[in-house]
């Protein structure tokens, strides 16, 4: 038969299992600190090296590109690679060292949250990756499409460019949330029906408004060949010399004046060339 404890005695080694634990605890707590400690150390010293080799090999001329955008600057943001990179290799290391340290000091629910915490982290920096290129990429295409506008003589073309980068601006964000690991079938869904009613309004319009305009250009690829600056024709009556002929026009120089003429007109009035 076991003998009663006593209040005292129950007492005291009730008192005596919280001493034990809270040394446990604070034991643990020293453990984590230091491990802290040590990763703070770690990720100052990683991060200013980082940073260091970074400016050495020019990499924020490619931030200063980025800062070049349109849409970036409108945004008044000042972009330097070396200070990101070299900042969230910092936050990285510290985070991770965090999982250590819940560990050593014994809650699973702490250590749980900064298990995912670090597992979201990779997954976060490659959609930041995607969405940078991303955003060079319309850059590019954006300024590529305005050029070839200007080449045509198209009024609107820094409108298209800038409605084609920001098109292909939102397909990379899309794509970015999705990398992190988020449902984006609603957002995927929604935005292809906005684009095909702008699409369809802007065709619709655009073709009306810029219907005399397609048809010289349609009309430079039948006639660049057939007629070159110097030669004497006649369009619809008047006679001249060809000085100019772009994508769009025929410049005729007569007797007292120049006569600028749509292309068109090659195929839907009477030219006359004279040798």
């Amino acid at each position: 038969m076991k003998p009663t404890l006593s209040f005292t005695d129950t007492l005291l080694a009730t008192f005596n299992d919280m001493i034990r634990s809270f040394m446990t605890f604070f034991y643990n707590l020293i453990g984590a600190v230091i491990i802290l400690l040590i990763g703070w150390g770690v990720a100052k010293m990683v991060a200013a090296v980082t940073k260091k080799m970074l400016e050495q090999v020019g990499a924020d001329k490619v931030g200063d590109k980025l800062n070049e955008i349109d849409a970036i600057k409108s945004l008044k943001m000042d972009i330097k690679l070396s200070s990101i990179i070299s900042k969230t290799l910092y936050y990285f290391i510290l985070i991770f060292m965090l999982r250590p340290a819940a560990d050593t000091l014994g809650v699973p629910a702490i250590s749980d949250m900064v298990k995912l915490l670090v597992e979201f982290i990779p997954k976060l920096i490659s959609s930041a990756l995607m969405l940078s290129a991303g955003v060079f990429l319309a850059d590019a295409l954006k300024n590529f499409v305005v050029t070839l506008c200007k080449s045509f003589n198209i009024a609107a073309g820094k409108l298209i460019g800038t409605a084609i980068f920001f098109f292909l601006l939102i397909i990379f964000v899309i794509q970015s949330v999705a990398q992190v690991g988020i449902n984006t079938s609603l957002l995927e869904s929604s935005f292809n029906l906005l684009v095909g009613g702008i699409i369809f309004a802007f065709a619709i319009g655009y073709g009306f408004a810029s219907k005399e305009i397609l048809l010289n250009i349609i009309s430079s690829f039948y006639s660049k060949n057939r007629y070159k600056e110097g030669q004497i024709i006649a369009i619809d009556g008047i006679k001249g010399e060809i000085i100019a002929m772009d994508n769009t026009t025929i410049t005729l120089k007569t007797e007292d004046s120049k006569t600028i003429f749509p292309l068109q007109v090659l195929q839907s009035k009477t030219v006359t060339v004279f040798e």
